[in-house]
């Protein structure tokens, strides 16, 4: 972010303190049990509630604490006053006009009730709106602090120039040019004799004063120390400041071979920085090797062009990690945009060493700002597989997921041992949202700050690679949600180019455009018809492609890689040929550095521009959640699932339709089942659990059995049902569908896979993959036909020579008869039944009675689902007590499972099963039994029963017991 800095027109004349001070206070030395009047200036700083006063101004709020002798760092707040986000009307900020608030504390220590055994250091603050979502903090959007001392201690401060409050002041140094003047005044607690010094040498003293003021001629390049020194008897105290005056930039041309970002020698012993910044006017780099201090030696060359600086490191030590930044034109201090590790100092502190095993420690007191960092002889991943083919992009099956929702410790080295439970769901490509670089910790990853750099919140960069690594060899590729259509402002690439007055990029930006031309942006737009951005894209592409050896990219608002100016969706939707000529670059961008290489759009424009891009050989996502999800909760309004398919969508060509009922975007299906599902049969109504995830199975194998790669979002093999709503608390806003609770974070439910019914839902889903992945002829060009049109019944045939498809769904709540018309006579297996059940088509046609919510994969073949071995039926424990009893497991009861029953004597003995309203169906068993416990395996043959509620009656020597039990269907 910027920082506050002077140029040398503003050096010319003193100033006021009132007039240039993001922050003031009164008194001036502020005492522990003293009082302290702050006023925050939003004109100055992040401008983070600059004219946010209108019609607002009553509705600013304080967050404080204090720094004392026990606080780790500046993030250590001490005895914090307020709840951060709530409208305590104590915390009450008062208006003074013109963008001004102040606040007022009667006494330090006992407002924040400190004990009087620690020290206060500092008092911390920020001023925000009601809710915490804008505050006003310093132009680097570090917090406010604010030095407190002892009462009758002797100190000195320079309060001209008015540098900003943060956590160690000063250590920014002003940007002057040799020359220039700076009005400079020091004041100190106490009267005493007061000298100001430049490089050692007294250029004013004022003695017995409590103030001093002097103006300050610069006449050398590189540092100046401006120093103000107090003595007061015996005690002498010293404040600091640096002045920099750039020498002259050299001019030359960049060393053969490099380019911008990190440029690493063969010996690992030097480096050289390469930084794409035209129309600034000088760049040096600090870091550890400047010991974080703005010096000529580290002055960078500028090509003769004007577009980047370079300069070449040497000395280095192989394996050391060193960390840096830019300070461009002496007013902006950024990070290297190709970084590889970035160091945060207000999120570092809250990744785990599991996750990150030694992060390096932020160089705290040293600099501000995200710190960049570099590596020479870096310890390099040994890649170990061999032999992988990627799958199909035809066929894939992608499983997209949000590493922090998946997994509880949120990282590469869990998700690596949960590869196994992805496979055996018959998934071949993963999907992740974006790991890249992002702001904060938690998060979508749709914020992006730096695009080269894997996100540290999920773990080192080895450990991704080893994750990738691992899941080729299980054969399932690696898929990086990518976000270039924007970048947050703590990218170097906005910081370089910004308009601080109007918070947005300059318009001379090489990389963004000063407003978005089309709608859903979100924070800053990348122009790519701009050659700057077409630069860093093509890095960006080649980076993960080989470096990580990914497989491909979701490209996260494709619809927005666009200079077309419009107001409204059906402007932007439409065809445009300079984003298709755009899209058709970067992937040949791609292809040319992995040849088949997957690029997936999130493009959702009409079908003329799609269908163009998916004959260039990208896929498209392909949203059908509302249609499915009508279906799923018994509606017939808006159930359409026509374009479910590749072939239904005008003009399409190429079945490269990534169709999904769920998405990171969307709502839950299941969670909408249960909400507001039909409930008008009693029987069978779709909010109560066990409907709802058949009929979420029914959408499964509608959607699974279509040709064309498909997608899966996390849990949604288990019947995910919280909302994507849903608060960290637990709670769904009202009215439902607001977006406040969207990117919380929410329960990561692994409980789910030890539910029967869910563990069933898995298998369901692991068999229709299984399927797809023995007969991938058929789900890359089978030929569709049937009814995927307006009504709750979906019947559609796939045809194909290896393999025919036969799929019938009643989504309807009450039961109803089919005619399924088959593609050609013969014999039709169930292939979601544990037996071979047949269906002879002689008349290519059937009659059905299919239940509610009841769905049939019927295939010409001898394909066993292993549904039978997915998850076996535990032992069946013993019925309690030593009476007639009969209990069925598992219940409810899928296709296959066993009663265990006692009896208490010697008799003939029947089993007879009844439907719910007492009618007999069939005895299930009938003989002479002698006293004891009996495991009886339910028969096959009630598979066939609707799904609903049955009696198992069991009667021996005249007395009976009834046992209920609920009936799914696979």
């Amino acid at each position: 972010m910027k920082k506050l800095y002077f140029v040398a027109c503003c050096l010319c004349s003193f100033l006021t303190l009132h007039s240039q001070s993001l922050l003031t206070w009164i008194p001036q030395f502020p005492t522990d049990n003293g009082p302290l009047n702050i006023t925050v200036d939003c004109n100055k700083g992040n401008r983070g509630l600059l004219n946010y006063e209108g019609g607002n101004s009553n509705n600013i709020y304080v967050h404080m604490g204090v720094i004392t002798n026990l606080s780790t760092g500046p993030s250590d707040w001490k005895y914090t006053k307020f709840t951060y986000g709530t409208a305590d009307p104590l915390a009450h900020a008062t208006p003074l006009g013109s963008n001004k608030y102040s606040y007022n504390i009667a006494n330090i220590r006992s407002f924040f009730n400190v004990p009087v055994s620690e020290t206060i250091l500092k008092v911390t603050c920020i001023f925000r709106n009601a809710a915490g979502t804008l505050k006003q903090v310093n132009s680097d959007n570090s917090d406010m602090y604010i030095p407190v001392y002892a009462a009758g201690e002797f100190a000195v401060r320079f309060t001209l120039p008015p540098f900003e409050p943060r956590y160690v002041p000063w250590l920014e140094p002003v940007t002057a040019t040799a020359g220039s003047t700076l009005a400079v005044t020091g004041v100190s607690s106490l009267a005493g004799n007061l000298t100001l010094k430049l490089n050692g040498s007294t250029v004013a003293t004022a003695t017995s004063a409590t103030s001093i003021s002097n103006t300050i001629t610069f006449s050398n390049s590189c540092n100046q120390v401006v120093v103000l020194e107090g003595t007061n008897g015996t005690v002498t105290k010293k404040d600091s400041f640096t002045v920099y005056i750039p020498p002259v930039t050299a001019t030359g041309n960049l060393p053969a071979g490099v380019k911008d970002g990190i440029n690493y020698s063969t010996t690992n012993n030097d480096v050289t920085l390469v930084l794409f910044a035209p129309l600034k006017q000088n760049v040096v780099v600090i870091g550890d090797f400047s010991n974080w201090a703005i010096n000529c030696n580290y002055q960078m060359t500028r090509t003769p062009d004007g577009q980047r600086y370079f300069i070449t490191l040497t000395g280095l030590i192989a394996g050391t990690i060193y960390k840096y930044q830019y300070v461009v034109d002496g007013n902006l201090k950024v990070a290297d945009p190709y970084t590889e590790l970035v160091l945060d100092p207000e999120n570092d502190q809250y990744i785990n060493s599991t996750t990150f095993p030694n992060l390096p420690a932020y160089p705290t007191g040293s600099t501000t700002g995200i710190v960049s960092t570099f590596q020479p002889g870096a310890p390099a991943y040994a890649w170990t597989t061999t032999g992988y083919t990627r799958p199909d992009k035809r066929n894939i099956v992608v499983y997209e997921l949000l590493l922090r929702d998946f997994l509880a410790s949120s990282n590469w080295q869990t998700l690596t041992d949960t590869l196994n439970y992805i496979k055996n769901l018959g998934i071949n490509a993963i999907e992740i949202l974006p790991f890249n670089e992002f702001e904060g910790n938690s998060s979508w990853g749709y914020n992006p700050d730096f695009y080269f750099a894997p996100d540290k919140a999920y773990g080192t960069k080895n450990n991704l690679k080893k994750f990738i690594d691992e899941a080729h060899k299980k054969g399932m590729a690696v898929i990086m949600d990518a976000v270039l259509n924007q970048a947050t402002g703590k990218s170097p690439l906005a910081q370089l180019y910004w308009d601080p007055s109007q918070n947005r990029p300059a318009a001379n930006s090489p990389f963004f455009n000063v407003t978005s031309p089309h709608p859903y942006s979100i924070f800053n737009d990348f122009n790519h018809e701009a050659d700057a951005t077409k630069y860093m894209v093509s890095r960006y592409i080649r980076h993960w492609l080989t470096e990580y050896r990914l497989d491909g990219f979701r490209w996260d608002l494709s619809k927005g890689f666009t200079q077309k100016v419009c107001g409204d969706v059906s402007c932007w939707n439409a065809y445009d040929a300079s984003r298709v000529a755009i899209w058709q670059r970067y992937y040949d961008s791609a292809q040319s550095i992995s040849t088949g290489s997957y690029y997936i759009l999130e493009h959702l424009a009409n079908d003329d521009e799609e269908a163009a891009l998916a004959d260039r050989g990208m896929l498209l996502w392909g949203k059908m959640t509302d249609q499915f999800n009508q279906n799923t909760m018994g509606y017939n309004s808006n159930n359409n699932l026509g374009r479910a398919y590749y072939k239904n969508r005008s003009g399409w060509n190429q079945p490269l339709l990534v169709t999904y009922a769920e998405s990171h975007d969307e709502e839950r299906i299941m969670y909408k089942n249960l909400t507001f599902g039909n409930s008008a049969n009693a029987a069978h109504n779709v909010k109560d659990l066990p409907v709802a995830l058949k009929r979420t199975k029914a959408m499964q194998a509608v959607l699974l059995m279509l040709p064309g790669p498909k997608m899966i979002w996390e849990f949604g093999e288990l019947g995910y049902d919280h909302s994507i709503f849903e608060c960290t608390n637990g709670t769904v806003p009202t009215p439902y569908g607001n977006d406040q609770c969207k990117l919380d974070p929410k329960p990561i439910l692994w409980s789910y896979a030890q539910d029967p019914l869910r563990k069933r839902m898995y298998n369901v889903v692991a068999a229709l993959n299984k399927l797809r992945n023995a007969k991938p002829a058929t789900f890359n060009a089978g030929v569709v036909t049937g009814n995927l049109d307006n009504g709750l019944v979906k019947q559609y045939n796939v045809v194909h020579t290896d393999l025919s498809v036969v799929v019938v769904a009643n989504f309807d709540v009450n039961a109803t008869t089919v005619t399924v018309n088959f593609p050609s006579a013969g014999n039709w297996s169930d292939y979601l039944v544990g037996s071979i059940d047949t269906i002879t088509a002689g008349s290519l046609s059937k009659s059905m009675q299919l239940a509610p919510g009841e769905y049939k994969v019927l295939i010409n073949k001898n394909i066993k689902s292993g549904l039978e071995t997915i998850f076996p039926v535990p032992p069946v424990p013993v019925p309690a007590g030593d009476g007639l009893s009969l209990i069925v497991y598992p219940n409810p009861l899928p296709f296959r499972g066993n009663i265990s029953y006692t009896v208490p004597g010697n008799g003939q003995t029947t089993i007879v099963l009844y439907d719910y309203s007492g009618q007999r169906i069939k005895t299930i068993f009938e003989g002479q039994v002698n006293t004891g416990t009996y495991v009886l395996p339910v028969h096959r043959s009630l598979s066939a029963l609707a799904q609903g509620l049955y009696i198992f009656r069991i009667t021996q020597n005249g007395q009976s017991k009834n046992t209920v039990f609920y009936k799914t269907k696979p």
